[in-house]
């Protein structure tokens, strides 16, 4: 076998189609605008450092070391990006972040660690606005929190007994990630997050974000103070109930439904009830809800003690008299989506091998890939359409061996740079 040496040429020549089209969105002007000012003798913009940190992402890569050790010889006079180092990368991503907080609930002894960051916020919304994303005619949000586990020095001990963090994360429509309040792994979802959901619904009045039409999360939200905060900024919601709080309502149920979803035949039924009677001693309003019950047979055919037959519940409180059972209970079985949504961020976007020692820095770079994340959502649908070998529902891994791995060099010619490409493919951009 003999080798002919030649000029390099790049082995991603993919991204820049990716790079052009976020050019003509105006990313860049976008970021400038929402994050600190560089100082004039800073060698890199803000638009380098994002779409440096983008380009370990979209090229396969799995941390921000690769940057130096495999894709710098692959970014070299690139019209579109001056790739940065990764310490460059790191430090600054580090000044964005803001200060840890720590509180403790009445009863407890444990201290929660949180951090917010309100700059990236802010960047984040002004990213979705210009996707259109609050334009469409409803608006859902979905509340969870997922494990991220980790050794950082920060980390705590999290239910499932590994060290990490356990962030907060709302989700609109489904497919965009909206907000995120990273928290250490010993605060459990339940706790203070009436506080977070308020803090997310002043964002997005800050914003002038209209009201939010649908919201839905587990178990964790069946609190007084959530469900009261739900109440007045949200058109409906649908809130997953712990057993052991309304299972004494279940045999009250007398008209069962047959639907199937994804685990196969099921029966629905719903009843009116009054949660949250302890309240109703306080200046605290205490109102009716409707209680959506799904039940299934149990593959043991074991009696339960409580409600004396042999069936496995779950149940959803709603404020939603409109819709029939039915279309309740399978509204909320698609917030199963938020599961699917943590592992693209996860096994896609970085968020297994975050780069930082401390919860807040972290907080920076959950923020800026879940940024990647919703700008990918619109990526893949714009060359989708173009491109009969993409499909919008295509993973990024996929994505990077369809379109992104493309043999490429810059030529210069009549003064011009010019993207030569080495393949049969017809790229439409």
């Amino acid at each position: 076998m003999k080798i002919i040496k030649s000029d390099p040429i790049s082995a991603f020549g993919g991204a820049n189609f990716v790079f052009d089209y976020l050019n003509r969105m105006n990313v860049d002007q976008i970021c400038n605008e929402a994050l600190p000012p560089m100082p004039n003798q800073s060698k890199y913009s803000w638009k380098d450092i994002f779409y440096s940190l983008k380009s370990v992402y979209l090229c396969g890569g799995g941390c921000v070391e690769d940057l130096q050790s495999h894709l710098r010889t692959h970014f070299a006079n690139n019209p579109f990006v001056k790739l940065a180092s990764p310490d460059t990368v790191l430090r600054r991503l580090s000044q964005l972040a803001e200060q840890t907080q720590t509180c403790q609930t009445k009863r407890g002894v444990v201290a929660h660690q949180y951090c917010t960051n309100s700059r990236l916020e802010g960047l984040n919304i002004d990213i979705l606005k210009k996707l259109g994303v609050f334009k469409s005619g409803k608006l859902t949000i979905d509340y969870d929190n997922t494990i991220v586990f980790n050794e950082k020095q920060d980390s705590k001990m999290t239910y499932k007994k590994g060290y990490g963090y356990q962030p907060g994360v709302c989700t609109i429509n489904e497919e965009h990630i909206l907000y995120i309040e990273n928290r250490n792994g010993n605060s459990d979802a339940k706790s203070f997050q009436a506080d977070t959901l308020e803090r997310v619904f002043d964002l997005l009045e800050s914003k002038k974000i209209k009201k939010i039409d649908y919201f839905r999360a587990d178990a964790a939200s069946y609190q007084f103070d959530v469900i009261s905060l739900l109440q007045n900024k949200v058109g409906y919601f649908y809130i997953g109930c712990r057993n052991s709080y309304v299972e004494k309502h279940f045999s009250r149920v007398a008209n069962w439904e047959k639907m199937e979803d994804k685990e196969g035949p099921l029966e629905v039924g719903s009843i009116d009830i009054i949660p949250f009677k302890k309240y109703a001693g306080t200046k605290k309003l205490v109102q009716k809800y409707r209680l959506v019950v799904k039940r299934k047979p149990k593959k043991d055919g074991q009696i339960d003690l409580f409600t004396h037959d042999a069936y496995e519940y779950r149940a959803i409180l709603t404020n939603d008299f409109d819709q029939d059972t039915k279309s309740v209970a399978a509204f909320y079985n698609q917030r199963g989506n938020m599961e699917r949504q943590f592992d693209i961020l996860k096994n896609d976007f970085g968020w297994n091998n975050m780069p930082f020692s401390s919860l807040n820095k972290n907080l920076v770079f959950l923020y800026f890939t879940a940024i990647f994340r919703n700008l990918y959502n619109k990526v893949i649908r714009y060359f989708s359409e173009r491109n009969r070998f993409l499909k919008p529902n295509f993973r990024m891994k996929k994505f990077i061996f369809r379109f992104i791995t493309l043999p490429a060099k810059w030529v210069k010619q009549g003064r011009q740079l010019k993207l030569r490409i080495y393949s049969s493919k017809d790229y439409h951009t």
